[in-house]
Parts: C-alpha cells; structure tokens; sequence
C-alpha cells in the first residue's frame, strides 16, 4: 500500500531505515523538530539542525523516492531556559520559509512547568503572526491528561488559531475524546515500549471514528520502530476494516491535515 508517515525523526535514522520505509510503500515523511538526546547548550546549534532538517535530510529522503517535510520549534524539553528559547524562537521565521517546512512543531509540554507553558504560548503566537500550521507533543504517562487540557487551553485562548489547522500528537484512550472534542486532530504514535500498541489503537478507531486522526511511528534515538505505522495497517486489514479505512487512517487523513500548507504535494509516480 501507500503510506505517509507524519511524525518520523529521521536525522536519528539509518538510510537502511528509509530503504524499508520505501519498500513498504512510504511515499512522504514529515519530521517535526526534536531533543537532540542531549540539551543544545546555544541557539547556533538549534540552527545547524534546522538547516539539517530542510536542507540535507530531504535530499536523503529523495534518494529512495520518498518526499520529506519538517516542522520547525523549541522543544519543550529544553523549553526551561526562556532566553535560549525566545534565541531559538528568532531564529524560527528564516526557516519556516522552506520550501519544505510545513509549520511549527512539535510544541508542547514535557513536565508541565510555568516556563514550558509560556514557550508554548509564544509558539502559538509565532504560528498565528506567520500563519502557519501546528503539531504538538504531549508529555508522558500520569502528566499526559493535565498536559493535555492545559495545551487544549492554551490554544483555544488564541482567537487566531482554528483547531482543524492544529493536531495534538501522541494522543491515548484518557486523552483522545478531550481532543477531538475540542475540535482538534489527534496523532496516535506506536511505541513498542510506551505510548500505544497498534491494536489499542486500533480499538481508539473503532470507538471514536477515524476522522481527524492518523497513527505514526515517531521512531527516534530509542527503542522505535520506522515500520509501525504498515504493520498497523496490517493488523486493521486482520481486524477486518475495509480497505478504504485503512486508506484513510494511513493516507488520506495525513494528507487531508498537512495538505492545509500549500507546500505539501505529493508527486505522482511516473
């Protein structure tokens, strides 16, 4: 089948990794920017990344047929130091006019702290002053629920933010129907170790509905898989949803949400 696979960290993956992710039908990554796997001590190295994301990694991508995009942003795990964010959050505009930035992300909270919440807040007016879609990270297990409906707030606060142009990612069973009811996509990732199985889900789809919703990998520099999100498509053709379900949920959904840039196409085979 063909896929997209909407929130992938490939500068933390082997070429090997986008060969299998080509073999199984991956027409497009987007990569949201992310922890380094240690904390950047200046903004000059939030810069070297960013031009990594939209300069080299979309050539790397291009070699196996596949089309890359990013998201540009401050983590929240590094967002404590409000001075190396607001270096960081200056830098931001330069990029987001690449061709292949498709907005800002992935914003959020980590351990729900004052100073995480008003880098947050400053991300979402960033987004609002350049018009720019949103892609946000959700903290961890016990903080995910709080973390959540301060984010779900903290956007909805903002009168020039419209939800459907904003998707809250790695989304579980306590926290889904607070975002969608808000009016939100919701991003479900696949971890083997954490975060959600494929089959639950799968029983998130058969609960909620798969309209603004897609499923992802996420893999990055831990225990991750770049082949989860088809090995969920396959587990839902077991499960007996119609080809057209998973065709949603694993092509149509991704390209219906960041397809609201402009500068997301996706080329037809020749």
């Amino acid at each position: 089948m063909n896929y997209i696979e909407p929130h992938a960290h490939m500068i933390s993956r082997t070429t090997d990794d986008y060969l299998s992710m080509a073999t199984a039908g991956c027409r497009a990554i987007s990569e949201p920017a992310f922890w380094a796997g240690y904390d950047r001590s200046s903004e000059k190295g939030f810069y070297d990344y960013f031009s990594h994301l939209t300069g080299f990694e979309p050539k790397r991508a291009a070699s196996f047929g596949i089309q890359h995009y990013s998201w540009m942003c401050i983590n929240p795990k590094e967002a404590e130091d409000i001075g190396l964010a607001d270096a960081v959050l200056a830098l931001i505009p330069e990029f987001l006019a690449k061709p292949t930035c498709l907005g800002v992300g992935e914003i959020g909270l980590n351990k729900n702290s004052r100073n995480e919440l008003l880098v947050l807040e400053k991300h979402i007016q960033l987004a609002a002053d350049y018009d720019q879609l949103i892609l946000v990270h959700t903290p961890h297990l016990e903080d995910k629920l709080k973390g959540t409906k301060l984010i779900v707030d903290a956007i909805r606060n903002h009168p020039a933010i419209k939800p459907e142009r904003v998707i809250i990612d790695h989304v579980e069973e306590h926290t889904v129907g607070v975002v969608k009811d808000a009016g939100f996509w919701a991003g479900m990732t696949l971890y083997p170790e954490s975060k959600l199985s494929a089959n639950r889900a799968i029983d998130i789809i058969e609960q909620y509905g798969s309209d603004r919703l897609w499923m992802n990998c996420a893999c990055d520099w831990g225990v991750s898989d770049p082949l989860a999100t088809p090995k969920a498509a396959l587990e839902m053709r077991r499960r007996g949803h119609s080809e057209a379900t998973v065709h949603r949920v694993f092509y149509e959904n991704p390209k219906a949400f960041m397809g609201q840039c402009d500068k997301f196409q996706i080329r037809s085979h020749a």
